[in-house]
């Protein structure tokens, strides 16, 4: 797909996760996608820092994972996009390959905690977009697997500000790193730690 088939793609999906939302009571058949301004905010971030090794906790139907992998494709670099529920993944596996970017993406099935605890790293970048409860235990696991020069980001820092407060005294307490929160969307919480090892 050109930019502009893909941005379309974007808007038709996000529309369709909308209508899901508002139809579905169950919390774990709702999309929760991204709000699209974080989606872009994140999209322009990481195609100017030229991250090339990207991690996503929480992929879903694939919606936020497509604005990481074209990206991606920008920079030449690849995602690993993590998520529990299986009919969500096959759903994202299909959205990326109407997009166009599905050989940029591995999906990884399980419990994103156990995962992350085998994954080998170094990744410049970490999106943290799922169960912000268990959070602080990926992050830490993910320490020494982060390259120098890398972006820590989580969403959801205003609408859910108790449930997210573990991740955030623990990136408090990385001292390397700066931290910053900007209320787009529903709150993205940025930091960043450019060091040499």
């Amino acid at each position: 797909m050109e930019d502009a088939e893909i941005r379309t793609f974007l808007n038709e999906l996000f529309k369709r996760g909308q209508q899901n939302d508002a139809r579905e009571q169950e919390r774990n058949k709702k999309m929760l996608n991204l709000e699209p301004e974080t989606a872009q905010f994140l999209n322009i971030l990481i195609r100017s820092s030229h991250r090339t090794r990207l991690l996503e906790i929480g992929t879903s139907n694939g919606y936020s994972t497509i604005w990481l992998a074209w990206a991606m494709w920008h920079t030449g670099g690849h995602v690993i996009s993590i998520d529990r529920d299986a009919d969500k993944q096959i759903q994202a596996d299909e959205n990326l390959r109407r997009a166009g970017l599905r050989e940029l993406v591995e999906l990884k099935y399980g419990d994103a905690t156990e995962i992350v605890a085998d994954l080998p790293g170094p990744f410049d970048c970490v999106f943290f977009d799922a169960d912000r409860y268990s959070a602080p235990a990926q992050l830490s696991l993910l320490v020494p697997k982060l390259a120098p020069d890398v972006f820590l980001l989580a969403d959801n820092v205003l609408s859910h500000p108790t449930e997210i407060a573990g991740y955030l005294s623990a990136l408090e307490a990385l001292l390397q790193f700066d931290r910053t929160i900007v209320p787009i969307g529903k709150g993205l919480s940025i930091a960043y730690r450019a060091t040499t090892i």
